[in-house]
């Protein structure tokens, strides 16, 4: 440690004036002291963490250092002078990159306590983590998170039964007893899961061009490309279906499908996705929504290139849907709970119909082309070539859930 450096023995407001200079200055003073009094009162207790963390921040990562970790949240943000974030990001902007956006950190190796490894204890670390950016001449925006997920961040697949020991385990590390947490989840339900895992509609602007393609559950991954070879089983070939009505913008944006992207379903229903063309592809995901922390459906997720990310959490999912439902069910006049309905309640329940609840089991991808407000195309329907994809796991458990909610409401 360097000899003027603090330790975390000293006095709390001596570590605190040590770590604010050196912040890097993208947020204004008051919330960078708010934001270190918070952490360094959260590591009081841990003298080695508040060692390690002084360390870090006053070697510019140049000493090595241990993990810092808080206490995860049940939404995994932190509240700090009445904002939230994601406590790894709030300290890496805090001083190293004060631009960063969430989605383009990825832990080091060596991090064992990173968030994206979903232990109660969560790495803040600033040295702990990389930064990933977009490649050259790609502009940040409103909607759109411009982010390269590397395929470093691509976990091994896992099974109810138990994890495969290859790629990065996801089991607790050594020596670390104090930070429980259950190493794979159970089943969200026991009943029996789909014949077919998803299906894929491809659509021109607002018309559908083909038929629905099923993957059948045997087959956990499909490709879906630009090619014209016939379609089957663990494929879907763009390439060969014909549109009397094709324009030229989508006959365009065809051409540049090539390799398109894979899609994979892991464990008890959720979603990776591989985008192997040469051109990026845009993504309509409320799992990333969350994880960006944005209100969902508020994004368009720009992935790049070569990238792998999860775009469906099954269990998060699952959790909002019987939220959603309850509330549906709670204002429909004459079920169990409603009570006397008044008029706007009719109109919320109409509002939040079943058909609002189906999409939280879709996802939807735009080859080439973006949408939103920093593109001329608002809507996913004014994009040349896109795909939605139903996941039949998540619309199994939709199916139970308001089942269960309707015959017995008090059940959630």
């Amino acid at each position: 440690m360097l000899g003027s450096t603090p330790s975390g023995t000293e006095a709390c407001l001596s570590i605190i004036h040590s770590l604010m200079v050196h912040r890097q200055g993208g947020e204004n003073e008051g919330f960078a002291k708010r934001a270190i009094e918070s952490l360094v009162k959260k590591l009081k207790e841990k003298k080695e963490e508040l060692d390690s963390l002084i360390t870090a921040v006053t070697s510019n990562g140049l000493q090595p250092s241990k993990c810092v970790t808080i206490q995860r949240t049940l939404d995994g943000r932190l509240q700090v002078a009445g904002r939230k974030g994601f406590p790894h990001v709030i300290y890496a902007r805090l001083w190293r990159w004060p631009d960063l956006h969430k989605n383009e950190l990825k832990h080091a190796t060596f991090c064992q306590f990173a968030f994206d490894l979903k232990y109660d204890s969560v790495c803040v670390n600033p040295y702990h983590y990389e930064r990933v950016t977009p490649p050259a001449g790609s502009t940040g925006n409103c909607t759109t998170a411009n982010i390269k997920y590397t395929t470093h961040t691509y976990p091994a697949p896992y099974s109810s039964a138990g994890p495969q020991h290859h790629g990065r385990s996801h089991q607790q590390p050594p020596g670390s007893q104090h930070h429980s947490v259950a190493p794979y989840p159970q089943p969200v339900s026991n009943h029996p899961g789909p014949e077919f895992w998803c299906s894929i509609s491809y659509f021109e602007l607002d018309v559908q061009v083909g038929e629905m393609f099923k993957v059948q559950s045997s087959c956990p991954v499909v490709t879906v490309d630009g090619y014209v070879d016939p379609s089957g089983g663990d494929r879907f070939c763009l390439g060969q279906l014909s549109n009397v009505h094709r324009t030229a913008p989508s006959h365009r944006a065809r051409l540049h499908i090539g390799r398109g992207v894979q899609l994979e379903c892991r464990g008890d229903g959720d979603v990776w996705m591989r985008c192997l063309s040469d051109h990026a592809v845009f993504v309509q995901s409320l799992y990333l929504d969350r994880e960006a922390g944005r209100a969902p459906g508020d994004g368009v997720h720009k992935i790049y290139p070569g990238a792998c990310i999860k775009v469906f959490d099954l269990r998060q999912c699952h959790r909002q849907m019987q939220q959603q439902a309850a509330a549906v069910v709670g204002l429909i006049p004459g079920s169990h709970s409603a009570g006397a309905a008044t008029p706007a309640d009719s109109a919320c329940a109409a509002s939040l119909s079943v058909d609002d609840l189906r999409r939280l089991c879709i996802v939807r991808l735009s080859f080439v082309k973006g949408w939103g407000c920093d593109y001329p195309r608002q809507s996913i329907k004014d994009t040349p070539c896109w795909l939605e994809v139903h996941l039949h796991r998540a619309l199994q458990l939709l199916d139970q859930v308001l089942h269960t909610l309707w015959n017995d409401p008090d059940s959630v």
